[in-house]
């Protein structure tokens, strides 16, 4: 099965979005046919914008790939989806990867990992973690944005010459029989 079809298979179609009774507002902007369309540029940039976003830090990030994926016109369902890899089970594993990360990048000292949260813990630590953790996000953000594009990019060119292949090969054989 190519890329599309398995991309057409699990994103949301496009009646998804301009059927729903709470994205109303934006009028036009949902018809546009480029934010819905599974092409190679459409879908590697909406892996770029979801995973991008998907490790800033911030509320509403669903909201923010929605308006980045209109913006850019890339994959809205992708863009969207993809920014879920943050949830509630994800966030603290994602942090630390984070903070790891800052740390690293600012040749700062790693904390013991102490499994005391409290209040008064927090309060102390949460002034000199939150930059850390900041640049953190940052980096991984970019990353997985910049390497979400090119491996969605590469992938799909593979997919496009192996087809390409496989059909010279059948028209080849066709012609030896």
């Amino acid at each position: 099965m190519g890329l599309k079809r398995f991309f057409q298979r699990i994103l949301p179609h496009k009646e998804h979005f301009t059927q729903h009774k709470h994205l109303a507002w934006l009028g036009n902007i949902l018809h546009d046919p480029d934010i819905f369309h599974i092409t190679r540029r459409s879908m590697s940039g909406g892996v770029a914008v979801g995973l991008s976003l998907a490790f800033i830090p911030i509320p509403g990030q669903t909201i923010l790939a929605a308006l980045a994926a209109i913006y850019f016109r890339v994959n809205l369902a992708l863009a969207i989806t993809l920014v879920w890899i943050t949830n509630p089970l994800t966030l603290p594993a994602i942090f630390y990867l984070a903070y790891k990360t800052g740390a690293l990048l600012l040749n700062e000292p790693l904390m013991p990992v102490s499994f005391e949260f409290s209040y008064s813990w927090l309060n102390d630590k949460i002034s000199t973690l939150w930059d850390v953790v900041l640049v953190g996000c940052l980096a991984l953000s970019t990353t997985a944005g910049v390497l979400g594009y090119l491996i969605t990019d590469y992938a799909w060119r593979l997919a496009v010459v192996r087809k390409m292949q496989a059909r010279k090969q059948r028209k080849s054989s066709d012609r030896i029989t």
